[in-house]
C-alpha cells in the first residue's frame, strides 16, 4: 500500500502527453452555467457585536483549551511557529492564529479540465456541488440498495449534464463492490472520465491523496497541478477539538500542492457540541480556524475554504436531523464570521433527513438552501442527491435538485433591469384589455423571462391524471433516466486516457484486496 510518491509522479509525467496531449477533446458541448455571482444582499442575522463576541470566544478556546493535532510533523510545525504545545495538545496565541489565517486568499480559481468549466470560489461567487459519500442509492426503480461503480458513473454523468452544477464531486456514492484499498482509483477515474468539470479529492489516507494528485497530474500536467487548484478536498475535524492523523496527512499532501481543502468540523450539535446554537458555532469556528491556520504552516498563501457541517441531534433518539431552523441560523452565523476573516466558505445546501424524495425532503432542502444563498456561501456542497442524512443518494432526488438549482441560480443572480424599457414599451403597445403573447418583447424574452421547470407539474388536474397521475418522485426518476440516455462523454485525449488506465493498473498490482 506504500508506493513511493516519486513512482506515481514519474509515471504520470511519462504518460501525460505534453501540452497538446493534455488538451481534452470536448465532444458535444453541454450547457453549463458559469460561476454564480450573487447580485442580492447577504443577510446577517445578528449584529456585528454578536459576531465579535463569538469570534473572541473562539480565540479564547484555542488559547485556553487548545486543539489536538495527532501527528508528529504537525506538532513539530506548531512548535516551530511558536504555539504552546504539550504532547498533542496545541494552544494557539490569537495573534499567531490570525496572522496565519490572513494569508489565505479571499478568492481563487478552481480549474477544470475543460477551461470553460473553471469557476471562481470566494467573494460574491457561489458554486453548487453534488453530494458525497453515500453507501446506498435509491435507484431508478425506487429501490434502496448498496451503491455500485455503475451508479457512481451515472451520477458523474448526471452532474456533467446538469447546467447549474459546477463540480462533479467524487464519491457521490460508494462503489461498494470494489475493494476499499483500490476504490479511490476508480472513483477519481470516473470523475475525470465522465465529466470535464472540477472534482474532489480523496482524503482517507496519505497514499490515496497522493494517487489522486498523480491522476490529476496526468490530466492537467504535473507542473500545472503543483501550483494551480484543480480539485477541492474535504477534511473534517473530529468535534470536539481533534484534528486526527488521517485528516492531517491529507492536508499535507493537498496544501503542499496548492490544492484547496475544506476545513470543516463535523459537528452533531447537542452531542459533539454543547446543546446551544451559538455555543456550537463558537466551538466549530475555533476548530475550523485551527485547521485553516495549519494549512498556512504547510504552504503560506495556499487557497483554502473555511467550512462547517453542523446538524442538530434529535434529543429523543440521538439521530442527526436535516433542515432544521437552528441549522439555518448557524449557517448565517458562519457566513458572518467568514466575511469577517475574508475567507471563502463552504456549507451544505440540500442535505436532508428524509428517506424519500418527498414533501419532508422539499421542506428541509428549502430551509437550508435559502440560508446558504442569503448567508453568502461560496462552496455549496451536497446540492444534489442527498437523502437519509447522507446515507443514500437518490436518482430522483439528484434530478429534481438539479432542476431546483436552476431556480436558485436565477434567484441569487438578482433582478435584471436590462429589458425594463422594452417591457414598458410593450404596455403602451398593448394598452387596456389586450394581451402580451404576440408582442415583440414577449417573443424575444419568453424563453428566459421566467424559471420554467420540466419536472414540476403545473397542468390541470385532468391533464395530470391523463398523463398517468405521476408524483414528483416518479417524474424525477424519469428525468434521470432520460438524461442518462442522452449522455455523451466529454472524451479525454487518448494518451491521457491510457495514462490513467496504466496508473490504475500499476497501483492495483501493489495494493491489497482488503484493509489489514
Amino acid at each position: 500500500m506504500n508506493a513511493p510518491a516519486a513512482e506515481v509522479t514519474e509515471h504520470a509525467s511519462r504518460r501525460g502527453g505534453g501540452r497538446l496531449g493534455r488538451k481534452a477533446l470536448r465532444g458535444t458541448p453541454m450547457a453549463s452555467f458559469p460561476t454564480l455571482v450573487r447580485n442580492i444582499p447577504t443577510y446577517q442575522m445578528v449584529p456585528d457585536e454578536a459576531v465579535e463576541l463569538i469570534h473572541q470566544e473562539s480565540l479564547s478556546i484555542l488559547e485556553e483549551v487548545g486543539c489536538e493535532f495527532r501527528d508528529d510533523e504537525a506538532i513539530a510545525l506548531w512548535q516551530a511557529a511558536g504555539a504552546d504545545v504539550f504532547e498533542t495538545r496545541v494552544r494557539i496565541d490569537r495573534a499567531l492564529l490570525m496572522e496565519l489565517v490572513s494569508k489565505v486568499p479571499p478568492e481563487f480559481t478552481l480549474n477544470a479540465r475543460n477551461p470553460e468549466r473553471s469557476v471562481r470560489v470566494g467573494g460574491k461567487n457561489s458554486i453548487f456541488v453534488p453530494m458525497y459519500g453515500a453507501p446506498y442509492v435509491r435507484d431508478l426503480d425506487n429501490v434502496r440498495r448498496y451503491g455500485t461503480l455503475a451508479d457512481l458513473q451515472n451520477f458523474h454523468k448526471l452532474a456533467y449534464m446538469a447546467p447549474a452544477l459546477h463540480s462533479s464531486s467524487s464519491i457521490i456514492c460508494e462503489p461498494m463492490e470494489i475493494a476499499v484499498p483500490k476504490r479511490h482509483l476508480h472513483i477519481i477515474h470516473s470523475a475525470l472520465k465522465h465529466s470535464d468539470k472540477p472534482f474532489m479529492g480523496i482524503v482517507t489516507s496519505k497514499d490515496r491523496a497522493e494517487d489522486t494528485m498523480a491522476m490529476a497530474g496526468i490530466v492537467f500536467g504535473e507542473d500545472f497541478v503543483r501550483d494551480n487548484p484543480v480539485l477541492v478536498a474535504i477534511t473534517n475535524c473530529n468535534s470536539p477539538l481533534v484534528w486526527d492523523a488521517t485528516m492531517l496527512d491529507a492536508m499535507k499532501v493537498y496544501a503542499r500542492h496548492n490544492q484547496p481543502l475544506i476545513l470543516a468540523p463535523f459537528a452533531l450539535c447537542g452531542a459533539s457540541t454543547s446543546a446551544s446554537a451559538v455555543g456550537a458555532v463558537a466551538q466549530v469556528n475555533a476548530e475550523a480556524l485551527a485547521g485553516v491556520a495549519f494549512t498556512q504552516l504547510l504552504r503560506p498563501g495556499s487557497p483554502q475554504i473555511y467550512g462547517q457541517f453542523m446538524v442538530t441531534v434529535d434529543m429523543k433518539t440521538g439521530a442527526p436531523m436535516g433542515g432544521t431552523p437552528e441549522a439555518a441560523q448557524m449557517m448565517y452565523l458562519m457566513g458572518a464570521l467568514a466575511r469577517k476573516y475574508r475567507l471563502p466558505w463552504r456549507t451544505s445546501g440540500f442535505h436532508v433527513g428524509s428517506k424519500l424524495n418527498d414533501a419532508q425532503a422539499g421542506y428541509e432542502a428549502n430551509m437550508l438552501m435559502h440560508a446558504a444563498i442569503l448567508a453568502g456561501a461560496n462552496y455549496i456542497w451536497h446540492s444534489a442527491g442527498w437523502l437519509e442524512a447522507g446515507l443514500t443518494c437518490g436518482y430522483s432526488k439528484f434530478a429534481t435538485d438539479c432542476e431546483q438549482l436552476v431556480g436558485w441560480y436565477k434567484y441569487a443572480g438578482g433582478l435584471p433591469f436590462d429589458d425594463f424599457k422594452e417591457a414598458m414599451a410593450a404596455i403602451r403597445e398593448v394598452g387596456p384589455q389586450g394581451h402580451f403573447l404576440g408582442t415583440q418583447h414577449t417573443l424575444e424574452h419568453f424563453q428566459s423571462a421566467f424559471f420554467m421547470p420540466s419536472i414540476m407539474d403545473f397542468n390541470s388536474y385532468e391533464q395530470w391524471k391523463a398523463e398517468g397521475a405521476k408524483d414528483h418522485d416518479t417524474r424525477g426518476r424519469e428525468k434521470a433516466r432520460n438524461m442518462l440516455a442522452d449522455y455523451e462523454e466529454p472524451k479525454l485525449d487518448e494518451g491521457i486516457a491510457d495514462g490513467l488506465k496504466d496508473l490504475i493498473a500499476l497501483r492495483e498490482e501493489k495494493l491489497p484486496d482488503s484493509v489489514s
